[in-house]
């Protein structure tokens, strides 16, 4: 399959036309009828969801129709927009051609490449090489390691325990629009503790131009094969990995997929997976368009912000009535997410795509290897509904899984740490103790 490049560059420049129509009272009006949840349509105001749906169909093929994908190298015309845009083009420069020349991955930059070639991903042996490798001043990477801190050591642990965590590698994968930047705060839990650490991004006009067996794959394979030779220098070395989102979760997947390939056996060095804030191993529109949305928006989307008053909540009340205590997308969000859902109910089902997905999915559904799993959720996130985590937690006990699980009840998505940092904390520690340490201690 071609680039997807075009088709996802497609419905955001819809959705700005839809911002842009949004100033107009009247316009504004009929979008705060579309709905009053997300995959909830609303009558209020006498407006038909039918009729709102053809509208914004219309409005999309008319815009969008005449719109090249060239054109998108220069975003000047949407400047007035409210919709936040992701810059899909980068500029690059030293590349020996044209200064000009765009790039449709961040990650195709020469700079990546040296930084990627001279990384050998931390060698225990050279620490000081390692701490060279992405000075603080470098432009945000797709992967950074991150040594223990010298004063990590716990005094009421054995030289053994210690030499445990100091031969396992913790793998945070991001959430989609995640950058290095936002995994520090967990990067640095870890090492203050006595891990290493590897925090992998996906820049965002990766995952805009994704092809299946392109350039975002070709990276992860670029890690599982760090990874594998790091694993191979020393016996006794290990990974715990760490997921966000359904972003995180998937690429997950493809790494045990390429180490499957690769070499089996290193299933077996993985000790133990955390899933925060995922999953949803259907293909769902709705959360795919959510999830963009939140990372387009950022701090601006709904999905950002918790249930108001959750100590007065009932739980119950969070899972089975979504309206109850939350905020409302604000108009231009709601067009988004209506252009987005009608996009991805389109891409989602392109043979290749869905091909793709399933097998991942089904990887992770039945191929996980033989560690526990560790799911940190809350009812009140707007981007994965809590029945569809809780469905998978349930399925993998069924097959036998050691599985635990903590709902943070009313955080937002991926923003557990912040909001209960304690809980947050105890619930990792926990398992690292149970997943890493006790091995030491018999």
């Amino acid at each position: 399959m071609g680039s997807l490049a075009g088709i996802l560059q497609r419905p955001v420049i819809a959705a700005s036309c839809v911002a842009i129509a949004s100033v107009s009272a009247d316009v504004s009006d009929k979008f705060q009828s579309f709905r009053s949840s997300p995959g909830t349509f609303s009558t209020s105001d006498q407006v038909d969801s039918s009729s709102v749906s053809k509208s914004v169909q219309d409005l999309t093929t008319s815009w969008v129709s005449h719109i090249s994908v060239s054109k998108l190298s220069d975003l000047s015309f949407v400047m007035k927009i409210r919709v936040p845009l992701p810059n899909i083009n980068f500029r690059v420069p030293n590349l020996g051609h044209s200064s000009n020349k765009l790039c449709s991955s961040v990650a195709a930059s020469p700079v990546l490449v040296s930084l990627y070639q001279s990384a050998e991903l931390a060698k225990a042996s050279k620490p000081i090489s390692v701490k060279r490798v992405i000075p603080t001043s470098a432009p945000d990477v797709l992967y950074r390691w991150h040594l223990p801190e010298p004063n990590a050591i716990d005094v009421s642990e054995t030289s053994d325990c210690s030499l445990v965590k100091s031969r396992t590698v913790v793998v945070l994968l991001g959430w989609l629009g995640a950058k290095q930047k936002h995994l520090k705060r967990y990067a640095e839990w870890y090492t203050s503790r006595g891990y290493h650490v590897i925090t992998f991004t996906f820049p965002m006009a990766e995952i805009l131009s994704y092809q299946v067996g392109g350039k975002a794959e070709q990276n992860i394979e670029l890690l599982v094969h760090h990874l594998a030779d790091w694993l191979e220098e020393e016996h006794g070395k290990n990974l715990i990995f760490h997921t966000f989102s359904n972003t995180g979760w998937l690429t997950y997947g493809a790494i045990l997929e390429k180490f499957q390939k690769q070499d089996p056996s290193i299933m077996r060095r993985i000790r133990g997976c955390i899933v925060d804030s995922a999953p949803v191993a259907a293909p769902d529109p709705q959360v795919w368009a959510s999830g963009f949305s939140a990372a387009f928006l950022k701090k601006n989307s709904v999905a950002a912000r918790g249930v108001i008053n959750a100590n007065e909540l009932d739980t119950n009340a969070l899972v089975d009535s979504k309206a109850v205590g939350e905020p409302k997308p604000a108009v231009t969000e709601t067009a988004l997410l209506l252009i987005l859902e009608k996009f991805f109910a389109v891409v989602l089902h392109l043979p290749t795509v869905n091909r793709r997905l399933s097998d991942i999915s089904g990887l992770l559904k039945s191929g996980q290897p033989s560690c526990p799993q560790l799911y940190i959720y809350s009812s009140a996130d707007r981007v994965i509904p809590v029945e569809s985590v809780e469905s998978f937690i349930k399925e993998q006990r069924k097959a036998g899984r050691e599985v635990r699980a903590c709902n943070f009840i009313s955080t937002p998505h991926v923003d557990h740490f912040r909001n209960d940092q304690k809980l947050y904390t105890s619930q990792l520690s926990q398992f690292l103790e149970d997943c890493v340490i006790s091995c030491c201690k018999h």
